[in-house]
């Protein structure tokens, strides 16, 4: 499913650096947690990385969240204290988990973005590590009202 962005929201969600994820675990309690990503315009790819972690990859909370309910939120802000300069971007999807070898091409690819996109990656073997894909189902942003706009930014 494509979703229609125009270059200026793309852009805006492919600059930033981190994205903060929504997830929902079986007994409905949410969990936010800041995430490195990237977006391919239709999917996002975060790595489980191998930052310290107190738990195997497949028993982190965002991990279990996605397995128990694979409807996530991603959102990309800005924040300034001149509040004419407040952004953001959610993009709304389904999360599921691609391993190296279930979907090799798929997974290979978003290794690679991740490692164009982020140096620490390169010294990581993120190739050998599971990856989040969120297939971007919906998109909601804000912006304040320019001068000479009818509207806030909002869809």
């Amino acid at each position: 499913m494509a979703i229609d962005l125009d270059e200026d929201t793309l852009q805006f969600i492919r600059a930033h650096r981190v994205g903060r994820l929504a997830t929902v675990a079986r007994d409905n309690k949410p969990s936010v947690i800041p995430i490195c990503y990237v977006f391919d315009g239709e999917r996002v790819y975060s790595s489980i990385d191998e930052k310290p972690k107190s738990v195997a990859p497949e028993q982190l909370k965002r991990v279990r969240n996605i397995s128990a309910n694979s409807a996530v939120a991603l959102v990309v802000d800005d924040y300034a204290e001149d509040w004419n300069e407040l952004r953001y971007v959610l993009l709304v999807g389904l999360a599921s988990i691609i391993l190296p070898g279930d979907e090799d091409d798929e997974h290979r690819k978003a290794v690679q973005q991740l490692r164009n996109k982020y140096v620490q990656y390169r010294d990581m073997e993120i190739d050998k590590r599971p990856i989040i894909r969120i297939l971007v189902t919906g998109i909601k942003q804000w912006a304040p009202k320019k001068k000479g706009d009818d509207d806030a930014k909002e869809d």
